[in-house]
C-alpha cells in the first residue's frame, strides 16, 4: 500500500503541489492594497502627556520605578503632590524650569542605561499602554498611512519616549536627554528640558536632518506651553486642549480634537501633566524629601 508521504499518493508530485500552492498564495497577496507611497517632506509631531496619553508619562515611569524599589513611595507621593500643586498655581517660571534641569532625572543616577530602557518597556506595558488615547493614536496612524513620518516630542526622558514610539509603531521620539558616562546615568541633563521653545528647535533641527518642509508638517498638543511647537509647522492641531489653547485654536481656526469623556479633564492618581513646571515641582520635591530623609 502506498503511504501518503510517498510520491504519487495524491496523484501529483508534492513538488508540483507546493509550486501550485505558492503561486496561489502569491496571487492572493497581490490583491491587497499597496503600501502608501512615501511622502518624504512631510511629518507629524505629537506631544505625549495628555495628548497621546492620559496623564504624565514621567509620573507613570516614576510609579513603575517605585514599585521596583528604585524610587520610594514617599518620593512618589511628593511627586504627585508637586504636580497637583503646580496645576493649582497654573503657571511656570524660570525657577521651576531651573529646578527641573537639576533634578528631573536624579532618581536614575547610577543606573545603567540598558537597565532603564528595559524597565521603561516593562512599565509601558504595565501602566501606560491602557492610557493611550485611541483617538490620538488614530490620528498618528493616518499620517503613517499617508507615508509620512510621525515623531513624539516630549519633555519626558528620551528612553521612555522612544519606548512609547516603538510600542505605537511610530517613526521615533524627541525627548529630554540625560547625561551618561560609560553606559551609566550621571543624574544630570544634557542641555535643558525639551520644553516650550526647545521643542520647536528640536523639530527644526530634525526637519533639516530629514529634509522636511515644515510648512507641510503637522503638530498636535494639549497645552498652550507648546505654542512654539504648534506654530513652527503649517498644520497645528489642538488635542484635549487646556482653556488657553482652546481659545487660541478657535481664534486661529485650528482643528480641535477632544477625546475626553464629556470633555472633562480628569486626574488619574494625580498624574496630569502641566509641562516642565509640573515635572520640576513634582520631581524636585521628591528628590528634596529623599535627601532630607537620608540626612536626618
Amino acid at each position: 500500500m502506498r503511504r501518503f508521504w510517498q510520491p504519487g499518493f495524491w496523484g501529483r508530485g508534492r513538488d508540483e503541489d507546493h509550486k501550485s500552492a505558492g503561486q496561489v498564495a502569491a496571487a492572493a497577496a497581490a490583491e491587497f492594497a499597496p503600501l502608501p507611497a512615501p511622502d518624504p517632506t512631510a511629518a507629524a509631531f505629537f506631544d505625549v502627556d495628555n495628548t497621546m496619553m492620559r496623564g504624565a508619562s514621567i509620573y507613570y515611569f516614576a510609579r513603575g520605578l517605585a514599585s521596583r524599589k528604585l524610587f520610594t513611595m514617599r518620593d512618589l507621593a511628593m511627586f504627585a503632590w508637586g504636580q497637583a500643586a503646580f496645576r493649582l498655581r497654573g503657571s511656570e517660571n524660570s525657577e521651576h524650569i531651573g529646578s527641573a534641569k537639576e533634578a528631573a532625572l536624579a532618581f536614575v543616577a547610577g543606573q545603567k542605561v540598558s537597565g532603564i530602557v528595559k524597565l521603561s518597556e516593562e512599565i509601558y506595558d504595565e501602566v501606560m499602554a491602557d492610557r493611550i488615547w485611541h483617538g490620538t493614536r488614530t490620528l498618528a496612524l493616518q499620517h503613517l498611512d499617508s507615508g509620512q513620518q510621525v515623531w513624539l516630542v516630549t519633555a519626558t526622558p528620551v528612553e521612555v519616549a522612544r519606548t512609547i514610539a516603538h510600542r505605537l509603531g511610530l517613526t521615533g521620539a524627541l525627548g529630554t536627554v540625560a547625561e551618561t558616562r560609560e553606559g551609566v546615568y550621571t543624574g544630570r541633563l544634557v542641555g535643558n528640558l525639551l520644553h516650550g521653545p526647545a521643542k520647536a528647535e528640536a523639530v527644526r533641527a530634525l526637519a533639516q536632518r530629514e529634509g522636511l518642509d515644515l510648512a507641510r508638517c503637522s503638530a498636535y498638543s494639549d497645552s498652550i506651553n507648546d505654542l512654539p511647537l504648534l506654530t513652527v509647522v503649517g498644520h497645528p492641531h489642538a488635542v484635549n486642549p487646556d482653556a488657553e489653547l482652546r481659545a487660541h485654536a478657535r481664534d486661529h481656526g485650528w482643528p480641535v480634537h477632544d477625546f475626553r469623556t464629556g470633555r472633562k479633564v480628569t486626574m488619574i492618581a494625580l498624574p496630569a501633566a502641566a509641562g516642565a513646571g509640573a515635572l520640576a515641582g513634582g520631581v524636585a520635591a521628591g528628590i528634596a524629601l529623599r535627601r532630607h530623609y537620608r540626612t536626618s
